[in-house]
């Protein structure tokens, strides 16, 4: 009887042990914070620290949150430095249409022959004796037409207008990254104190079966459930405890603080309900938003130039070469030169270089097409995808109240028929993972919900303004 006993308990045991637990590591399997911080690539979840970590905790709204983010972000940075770039190299196409000016100062010693240039020598000397000469004298080189270089000038001017805009672009994707960031710990403090509060209600219905047992009420067997289950809401907390303070990790490093840093949120709810128009409404609103959409036009337009450069390759070009200088055999003897040369280039062969230019241009220019295509097309499907996951997240956070006010309200009334002896407490722990679950269902969803409208108004193009404002 003792061994049939305990084959019972153990099996109990075993199979409370394996039931299923609603925690945040179940939650997280399909964790669309990922969604969000996929958007702009692995640079903007990284920063380059620019403050000392302060002593105690450090209050930080979403707001305050974001603005260290544009400051410190590396996606950001990084899309900073390719703008400055990009000037650089138009500058350097640009330059090849501006005047190029140089001058040099010179003292030459010299000793030439005049039998090599053919002159009759008669009496001359088949070479002069020494001699010197002073030559001070500054150049001038300037293309008149070159259409080629006018077309790579124009070609980098849009380059140039893509990175500012890519830049522009990099704003939103921080605060979409550093929102979704920060929206992540709320839910993760909102599901440590649901856990805790399950906890509590664990131990008081442990407290209560460890003295109906001792009072010979009831059997050990409601003990032992009580215990298990206080013991799978404990191993929540740690669970719930670890979760919460690496997502406090990811967001310092998302805005730049030191990772030593000890925060406290001061938003609970940054987010009011999202007004939403039409699909074709805010199809239309994102096109003319949207900064990485404005990028990819310019690039387009980039492309364009180049192919047109290249095509130019096979036409003549003017270029005027001048120089004016002083020239004497001594300093107080020097008197003026100058040189002025007009050139046209016209290009025959050159080795097959201006069939290659042309190919690269025109295979540059039809990728730049198709990705401007892709992009308009992966900017409705985000706005489709934004507004079904929006959608469906309100159904979601509205079953989900429902849900927790249910099960709140069946583990009351199975813990009243546990107290009266009416049945044992299987029911009363089958209630309370039901009730644990329903909260957890609240926080994802309500988690989610908030997650939705951010990526809906980083779809649309106005993520920057309604994370800042919260709205």
């Amino acid at each position: 009887m003792h061994r049939k006993r305990l084959f019972l308990t153990s099996s109990l045991l075993l199979i409370l042990a394996t039931w299923p637990m609603a925690g945040p590591a179940s939650a997280r399997q399909q964790d669309p914070y990922q969604t969000a911080t996929s958007l702009g690539g692995p640079d903007f979840e990284g920063s380059v620290p620019a403050t000392t970590s302060s002593a105690g905790l450090l209050p930080l709204s979403m707001a305050r949150a974001i603005d260290l983010g544009l400051a410190n972000n590396l996606g950001l940075l990084l899309r900073s430095q390719a703008v400055t770039s990009a000037r650089g190299e138009r500058w350097s196409e640009l330059s090849r249409l501006l005047p190029h000016l140089t001058t040099s100062g010179s003292f030459h010693h010299q000793k030439e022959s005049i039998a090599i240039t053919g002159i009759p020598l008669m009496t001359l000397p088949p070479v002069t004796d020494p001699f010197n000469y002073w030559d001070a004298r500054i150049y001038l080189s300037q293309r008149i037409f070159d259409l080629e270089a006018i077309k790579r000038s124009q070609s980098a001017g849009h380059q140039l207008s893509a990175a500012e805009f890519s830049e522009k672009d990099a704003r939103e994707l921080v605060v979409v990254a550093v929102a979704a960031a920060y929206l992540r710990v709320l839910a993760g403090y909102a599901r440590v104190e649901t856990v805790s509060a399950q906890l509590v209600t664990a131990n008081t219905i442990l407290q209560r079966a460890v003295e109906m047992h001792a009072a010979g009420v009831t059997p050990g067997i409601d003990e032992l459930r009580a215990r298990v289950e206080a013991l799978t809401r404990t191993q929540q907390l740690i669970v719930a405890q670890n979760e919460l303070a690496k997502d406090k990790l990811t967001l310092l490093r998302a805005i730049g603080l030191p990772v030593g840093q000890e925060i406290v949120l001061t938003d609970q709810s940054p987010f009011q309900p999202l007004a939403v128009g039409s699909l074709d409404d805010l199809f239309a609103q994102a096109l003319g938003k949207r900064d990485d959409y404005r990028a990819a036009e310019q690039l387009l337009k980039a492309a364009e130039t180049a192919h047109q450069a290249a095509l130019a390759e096979r036409l003549p070009s003017l270029v005027l070469e001048a120089d004016y200088g002083q020239t004497g055999l001594t300093l107080s003897s020097l008197y003026g030169t100058y040189h002025i040369v007009g050139s046209i280039k016209i290009p025959i062969f050159e080795g097959g270089k201006v069939h290659a230019d042309e190919l690269k241009a025109d295979a540059q220019l039809k990728q730049r097409r198709d990705e401007l295509a892709d992009l308009r097309g992966r900017i409705e499907y985000e706005i489709r995808t934004s507004m079904l996951d929006l959608q469906a997240a309100v159904r979601e956070v509205e079953v989900a109240r429902s849900n927790v006010q249910l099960a709140e309200l069946a583990l009351s009334q199975a813990q009243e028929r546990f107290a009266a002896g009416i049945n044992d407490n299987l029911e009363v722990v089958q209630a309370q993972q039901t009730v644990a679950a329903a909260h957890e269902a609240l926080v994802t969803s309500n988690y989610q919900l908030n997650l939705a409208k951010l990526l809906l108004a980083r779809a649309v193009g106005i993520a920057s303004s309604t994370g800042r404002q919260g709205t």
